[in-house]
This record gives structure tokens, sequence and C-alpha cells, in this order.
């Protein structure tokens, strides 16, 4: 990754516009990171609120997703309840029927097959209870788990308030001045040519702490704090060319670079 981004760096500055000296384009890089630092400061201090507040809005929706499936589901035993309690009245009525008829039979085998009909029908409404009860029970555990999961609704809903309001207060500090850093690093964007610029964001993008350009720090990179030997020091103070770290790849710059920026 180094050695593409030294390629990189190293035609940017043969083939782009030599008008633009190689002191401009390093102020132009420093103050691009400088700003963008600042804008990663902003966001560090709102830290993981806004996944905080996604998570906990995913939360709730799921809950009441949850809900809603068990609400169908009672109201499915429900209906299987009702079924049974009329299979139960049915059996009771044929009860009734057969033992009226076996009081008006003639002998007895008719009195028997009367018999195993009301003896089939008891054994109905017995597994028909049991059913019930089955039934009854899943739809208790069902209204249970609703209650549970309204409890957890209502707990991350006022978490959730609390989370809003505290970005809502961060941003509303924010807001304002990450616009303008915003708006200033898109400005300073149009004063890097674009390979130079693309090599930069590739570097910003994998260094741990975002930092692509670096300022010299007693003799060491200040990226990752591995020394610069002599000659480099020498070559990033001349200002004719880019420097990149030997070490982590980020841009070098000097003092006289830094004070650039810090006096524009």
């Amino acid at each position: 990754m180094k050695n593409n981004t030294n390629a990189s760096l190293r035609k940017t500055q043969t083939e782009e516009n030599v008008e633009v000296s190689i002191e401009q384009r390093l102020t132009n890089l420093y103050q691009l990171q400088q700003i963008e630092t600042q804008i990663d400061r902003i966001r560090i201090i709102r830290g993981e609120l806004p996944l905080e507040v996604q998570d906990l809005e995913d939360e709730i929706a799921g809950l009441e997703t949850r809900i809603d499936n068990y609400i169908q589901q009672i109201a499915e035993y429900e209906q299987k309840i009702q079924e049974k309690k009329n299979t139960i009245k049915d059996c009771q009525a044929l009860i009734k029927k057969y033992e009226e008829q076996q009081m008006n039979v003639r002998n007895n085998r008719e009195y028997d097959a009367l018999s195993k009909e009301i003896e089939y029908q008891q054994l109905e409404i017995q597994l028909a209870n049991k059913r019930i009860n089955e039934f009854t029970n899943e739809l208790n555990h069902l209204k249970e788990e609703i209650e549970k999961a309204q409890k957890l609704v209502e707990e991350h809903k006022s978490e959730l308030e609390i989370k809003r309001n505290e970005l809502a207060d961060i941003i509303a500090e924010t807001e304002k001045e990450e616009k303008e850093l915003l708006r200033k690093a898109e400005e300073c964007k149009k004063l890097i040519e674009d390979r130079l610029l693309l090599a930069y964001t590739r570097i910003r993008k994998n260094a741990r702490n975002g930092l692509a350009v670096v300022q010299i720090e007693r003799d060491a990179c200040g990226g990752c704090f591995n020394k610069i030997p002599p000659q480099h020091q020498l070559d990033i103070r001349m200002h004719k060319k880019i420097i990149v770290c030997e070490y982590c790849g980020r841009i070098l710059v000097d003092q006289a670079i830094v004070d650039n920026v810090n006096q524009s």
C-alpha cells in the first residue's frame, strides 16, 4: 500500500500543474488535515450515540413486531379453543340423543351400539378438553411474553428518549461548526490536485487516527513516532518533493508548513 502511495505521490508531482509549488501543495494538504481532524473531534464527541439510538429504534421495532405476532397467535388459539368448545357441545348433544334412543331400543345389540357411540363421544369430549387445556396454557404463556415484551418496549422507549435528547443537544451545539468545517474542507479540496487528494484520502482511511499528514516532532514522524533520517528531514525542509514516512506512509511536513497554515 505504501509503495502505491509513494508512486501516486511521485506521479502527482511530475504530471500535475507545475505552477503550484510543493510548499503550497503541502500547505493545502496540512490545512485540509487540520480541518478534517476538527470534524473528527466533533464526531468523537457524539460518540456512539447515533448508533445507540439506531440500535434502540431497531430493538423497539423488533419487539413490537414480536408482540404483533404473539397477538395473532393468541387469536388463533382463542379460535381453536372456541372450536373445541363447539365440539364438546356437539358431542354432548349427541350423547343426549343416544341416551334418549337407548330408552327405546328393542334389543341388547342396539343398546350396546348406542353405548359405544356414547363412549366415543365422551372420549371426544375428553380429547377436546385436553386440547383446550393445552391451548389455554399456550395462550397464557403468550400473554406473559407480551407483558414482558411490552415492559421492554417501555424501558427502551424511555432510554431512547434520553439518548435522542442527548444527541439533539450535541448536534445543536456542534451542527453549525461542523457544517462550516465541511464547507472549508470542500473549498480546500478544490485547491488540491485529484491524484494527490486521492493519495491523501487513501492514507487517511488506513491511518488508525485519521492522520494522513503529520509534522516532524523531535526528529520523528508525528504519526508512528519512528525516527526520520537526517537527509530525509533536510529534504522535507527543502520543500522540493512530497515525502512520506517510510514506516507508516504518512505525508511529512516541517514547522514552516505548520506555520503557513496557522498564519492563514
